[in-house]
């Protein structure tokens, strides 16, 4: 059991590199990989089945004693995110598909990556929790209304079949990880090392399925999306953390919530563009994109943070020697 928890601990610390490695090998021999585009429901599925297991009763805790740091989280997590991949949509003048797929992106929850970054940058990881946790649950309401209004102009969204699709791959899965976790507690600490381990596969091959996918199509625009996901990401977490400040809320906190706010689900943006616009199959590769570059700015900002946390502390340190001098 130690050496499968220093396997899973050392693939979810690299999964960035696992996606870009095995996208370039999607990317070259596609026929290899284009085949996992038919289950990408299913891989999303078993990736929110394992963050229903890993979650516990204390977990929820946060969302009654700390309403005011979840409500600021979750309205900035649906408000700066949706509006800024309108607004880049429009500036960039995208086509129908990858404008779909940007706003899809952005309006999504947290995704799991954000609680890991978090703990990472030493940010308040119960509230990063608590955030995914609530923003994910209401999903099923606030991703297919917020697509609907922001993405029609583009494209004809059905609004009750995005949401009986966001029902499927995220709330039942992650209902039931949570149900079982609390039938069968013991049962499922004995195998909570593989949980971390069945996410990354799941999610390196949603990402590499639609390399696969579309090779082609992507030596076209690849570099337009990288642009326009970069410049999105970067509103989030730069936006994310500007207002927590503005509000006054700890540093911790502050971290937290501008992690959480820049790392979306992309998962769920894919699983979305497969299921729902089959019509327009690029609308998979902002979601694509995004999965590899969060994880790398994400590791970038919690880098930062954490030598913002350490002057933070040495100034501290400083004032207190000071003052019994």
């Amino acid at each position: 059991m130690k050496n499968i928890k220093k396997w899973s601990n050392l693939l979810s610390s690299n999964i960035a590199v696992l996606i870009i490695i095995f996208s370039v090998i999607a990317f070259f021999a596609p026929k290899g990989f284009s085949w996992a585009t038919n289950y990408t429901s299913l891989f999303l599925g078993a990736a929110m089945f394992g963050m229903g297991l890993t979650i516990k009763a204390e977990d929820f805790k946060v969302v009654f004693t700390r309403p005011k740091d979840l409500c600021i989280g979750f309205v900035l997590q649906y408000t700066v995110m949706p509006l800024a991949a309108f607004a880049l949509a429009k500036a960039f003048q995208l086509s129908a598909d990858l404008a779909l797929g940007v706003i899809l992106v952005g309006c999504c929850p947290g995704g799991t990556a954000s609680n890991v970054i978090t703990y990472v940058a030493k940010g308040d990881v119960p509230l990063s929790v608590g955030m995914t946790i609530v923003s994910t649950i209401l999903a099923p309401l606030c991703t297919p209304f917020l697509v609907y209004f922001l993405a029609g102009s583009w494209v004809e969204v059905s609004l009750l079949t995005m949401m009986i699709s966001v029902v499927k791959v995220v709330l039942i899965p992650v209902l039931a990880g949570i149900l079982i976790y609390r039938v069968f507690p013991k049962q499922v600490d004995a195998v909570r090392e593989l949980l971390p381990l069945i996410s990354v596969v799941a999610i390196v091959m949603i990402i590499s399925g639609i390399v696969g996918s579309n090779a082609e199509k992507i030596m076209t625009c690849g570099a337009l999306v990288m642009i326009v996901v970069a410049i999105h990401n970067t509103i989030g977490l730069v936006l994310g953390t500007a207002v927590a400040k503005l509000l006054k809320l700890e540093e911790k906190k502050v971290t937290a919530i501008g992690i959480e706010v820049g790392m979306q689900n992309s998962g769920l943006a894919i699983s979305l563009a497969t299921a729902n616009f089959a019509a327009n199959p690029l609308a998979t590769l902002p979601g694509a994109v995004f999965s590899v570059w969060h994880n790398i700015s994400g590791t970038v900002y919690a880098g930062l943070r954490n030598r913002k946390s350490g002057r933070g502390q040495e100034k501290e340190g400083i004032q207190k020697s000071m003052s019994f001098s």
